[in-house]
């Protein structure tokens, strides 16, 4: 069998990885000095590489971040309260695998929506699927699925989620119809998935927010049970930065 054959056969594999690996190979010559079973690992590499790195951008496609921000780029000034062992054992997305939860509050402007969106990011790159909400517009969003009928597939979207961020929590009122929307929401991600909450009011005044004594206690269980609490402080980022 031809070189040519060989690199068509890949194509119609769909094995992208290892025929741009192959690729690559033929145009440096230093690759002709290594032994078969180096050169197959490489070309393996690649292929495992391509197939990560594909992953990744649909994980994000799909995810619809507010911001893309890197974790790296995580600010860790003394008066923003955040703990970088905290935070690295919170980028290991194991939070995520156990499908607990994390609350995040603070400020307008302390950066909690670009916060979450960074392990968002990281959470992807570990290959674990990602969406992203304001509460708002998502109980509108509902609202309109029951009227057209879609709301059951909506649900599902939502559920399978192995991260969901529900950014601006607490933002505006919630009707009837939004609570009772909102318990469904983090019912269905019990034992399924981890949600993230974003939100400038303090816990401690989310069950005088939801304003129904019955639906309140149902939601803070579902939501602070095995939850992880990041409190940001500090001046607004964007004053920082502007």
């Amino acid at each position: 069998m031809s070189l040519q054959n060989t690199m068509d056969q890949l194509h119609q594999l769909k094995l992208s990885g290892m025929l741009s690996g192959l690729e690559h190979q033929l145009a440096h010559a230093e690759y002709t000095s290594l032994a078969f079973e180096q050169r197959l690992a490489h070309l393996v590499d690649a292929e495992i590489s391509q197939r990560e790195s594909q992953r990744f951008k649909r994980l994000m496609r799909y995810a619809k971040l507010k911001v893309h921000a890197e974790p790296e780029a995580i600010d860790y000034r003394s008066n923003r309260g955040l703990d970088r062992a905290v935070m690295a054992d919170l980028l290991t997305c194991a939070w995520i695998e156990r499908r607990q939860n994390l609350i995040l509050t603070g400020q307008t402007g302390t950066g909690k929506t670009w916060l979450a969106c960074a392990l968002a990011v990281q959470a992807a790159r570990k290959g674990l699927s990602v969406g992203y909400h304001r509460v708002g517009r998502l109980l509108e969003s509902m609202e309109t699925a029951r009227a057209d009928g879609s709301l059951p597939k909506l649900r599902s979207q939502i559920t399978r989620f192995q991260m969901l961020i529900l950014d601006d929590f607490g933002l505006t009122a919630l009707a009837a119809r939004g609570r009772a929307d909102l318990l469904e929401i983090l019912d269905d991600r019990v034992g399924s998935g981890a949600t993230l909450v974003a939100g400038q009011m303090p816990v401690k005044e989310w069950h005088g927010y939801i304003n129904d004594p019955a639906l309140a206690d149902a939601i803070l269980d579902r939501l602070i049970h095995s939850s992880h609490k990041l409190q940001l402080k500090g001046e607004s980022m964007r004053k920082l930065r502007g």
